[in-house]
Parts: structure tokens; sequence; C-alpha cells
């Protein structure tokens, strides 16, 4: 199957319009007349993702987080992305990252179902055509919980070993609001939806303790602690949407490590 094909069966299901406008997605290396019988699914197209999508013969890589986003002037091998570019080029691999795109029109709403928030709302509406969509969802708890029973929750839902806090732990929570990847845009929609806790990533010092001074309580479950599930959701549409196609994916794997 020529890669010109995939790419349009994934974009009748995640468009590129709808991806936030400092984004990019799309095709970013190779050819759209490329024949495709392996595809590798992973959350970023770093050094070790590359080398072994390039062992398992890969001939399509398909990340969450584009690995271009500023203009590039020159591809050389002076610097990281530029090695990483020619390296795909060389292998004779394509590219494809949706993002923002994926965000709106899946990420936000399976977070939801992980956490298994009913009847959930949009947290912040992108675009309104043909109907609202938009980044995160909140919900509310048929009954309130402790902050801290709920980052048992987080933690369960998304095969966490630790999330950071910022709140009082006996606090109780109810309305949630979910937020995959980097939250701290998110405080503000979250406040203004009357959430009691916001769960998201890349929160840090100074973003969580104005929170709580608001009262919102923030659980930063990490952004790869979330979005992982990325990789095992693109991997079951690609299987079902191509039945000839192979689909590997990357080990989970924490690009940190708590000491």
């Amino acid at each position: 199957m020529k890669c010109r094909e995939i790419i349009e069966n994934i974009e009748k299901s995640y468009p590129r319009n709808y991806a936030m406008e400092w984004d990019n997605v799309g095709l970013l290396a190779g050819s759209h007349e490329k024949e495709v019988r392996r595809i590798y699914v992973a959350l970023d197209a770093t050094d070790e993702v590359i080398e072994a999508a390039k062992a398992a013969g890969a001939d399509l890589l398909v990340t969450h987080h584009p690995m271009i986003f500023s203009p590039v002037s020159r591809i050389t091998d002076e610097d990281f992305i530029g090695r990483r570019l020619l390296r795909l080029i060389q292998e004779d691999m394509d590219y494809y990252a949706m993002h923002t795109n994926y965000d709106v029109l899946r990420m936000s709403e399976l977070s939801g179902e992980y956490l298994g928030l009913s009847d959930a709302r949009i947290l912040e509406v992108t675009c309104e055509t043909p109907k609202e969509e938009g980044i995160g969802r909140v919900a509310d708890l048929p009954d309130p919980v402790s902050l801290q029973d709920y980052c048992e929750t987080v933690k369960k839902a998304f095969g966490l070993q630790t999330v950071q806090a910022f709140g009082d732990l006996a606090g109780a929570v109810k309305r949630i609001a979910v937020s995959p990847g980097s939250g701290k845009s998110m405080i503000d929609p979250a406040i203004a939806m009357g959430a009691d806790v916001l769960v998201t990533g890349d929160i840090g010092h100074h973003e969580g303790i104005d929170a709580v001074a608001r009262g919102l309580a923030v659980i930063d479950a990490g952004h790869y602690g979330i979005e992982h599930i990325f990789i095992k959701d693109m991997k079951q549409f690609l299987e079902r949407s191509f039945a000839g196609v192979e689909v590997i994916t990357a080990p989970r794997k924490d690009p940190f490590t708590v000491l």
C-alpha cells in the first residue's frame, strides 16, 4: 500500500485542519508514493526510536509529537534534528506526525475514557465546525473523593508509579478536568469550568502553587505519563484500517528516571 493511501485514510478520521495553527502535522519526511508494508508507532521520533524502526524494517514511522516544529533552513549532521532527518532519508523511511489534530479528535476523549469519566464535556473548544471539538475533557464523579484517592485512580488508569499532586491531599474533589500533554495553559479553562482538580502534565512550581491558590488542585501525571496511550490506540486504528500492513509499537519507556 502506498504511503499516500495510508495518509488519506488517517486524515479522514484526523484531518490536519483540526491541528492548532502553531503545530506541524502530516508527512514531514519521505515520499507519498513509497510502498508501505510495515509501520512503527511511537510518541516521539528520537534517535532510539528511529534506530528501532530501522531494525524492525519499518517503511513508515508514525509519531504523536512532530520532530520538526520550527522552520528548517538546512539539513546537515551539525544538529540533532538534521541528523535524524538525514537518517530517515538514508533509510528510505517515511515519517508522519499527528499531534494536536489527534489531541482534539481523540486524545482528550480517550484520556477521559481511561479515567472512567461519564458525560464529559470539552474543556476548551478550539473549533466549532461542523461541531464543537477541542482540548481536554471535564466531568463530575458520582461522589466526591479525596485528592489522595484520586491520585491513586490516575496512577492505576495510566499505569504510573508516581504522580505529583498540588493541593490538600485530604481535600475533596468531584469535578475532574483532564488535559493530556503540557497543561499549563489549561489551568484557566479548568477553573472557568468549575473543576476541582486538573489532571495533566508539565506543571511547574509556580503554576502548581498558583492554581491551588485559585482553588484548583493539580495532578501532574507527566507528559509521557498520559500521552503514551496514543501508541496503543494508533496501533489499533491502523490495524483496523489496513489489514495488509504490519504495525509495530515502541515499548513503553519513560524519558526520565525518578531516583
